[in-house]
């Protein structure tokens, strides 16, 4: 059975063809430029392959007091051994997709956030993670 609108139309099917570069989602390509910023960084640091990173959509609402007066684009949380959780680097994909024009900024972007909660978790210099900074 065909669902119809008031009007007699059936529901919109997709603008673009699956088979168009169009076709690939915001979220797609922010996850193929959070791998190939990985792929670069861990060629001058392989110290990530002990990292874990996770893309969520928006940083929580409900932000730590030292959290408030800012937008996150990033959070870096450290090991816990007790638990057995690996350190890990969240990416919040709508901040900082917000602050990018194309996909060039929004790579370097990404980079230059990978670099600084890298940096965060295993203290150290944004420079000795990635010397281009």
């Amino acid at each position: 059975m065909h669902r119809r609108d008031r009007h007699g139309r059936t529901q919109r099917g997709p603008l673009i063809g699956p088979h168009l570069p169009g076709y690939i989602s915001r979220q797609k390509l922010f996850d193929d430029l959070v791998v190939q910023q990985l792929q670069s960084i861990e060629t001058s640091f392989p110290q990530l392959n002990q990292v874990e990173v996770v893309v969520e959509e928006a940083p929580r609402s409900d932000p730590a007091p030292w959290e408030r007066d800012s937008i996150r684009l990033g959070r870096a949380f450290s090991a816990d051994r007790k638990a057995g959780l690996p350190s890990r680097i969240v990416l919040f994909r709508l901040p900082i997709s917000d602050r990018c024009d194309g996909p060039a900024g929004l790579s370097e972007l990404i980079r230059l956030v990978l670099v600084e909660n890298l940096s965060a978790l295993f203290g150290c210099s944004p420079e000795d993670i990635d010397p281009s900074i």
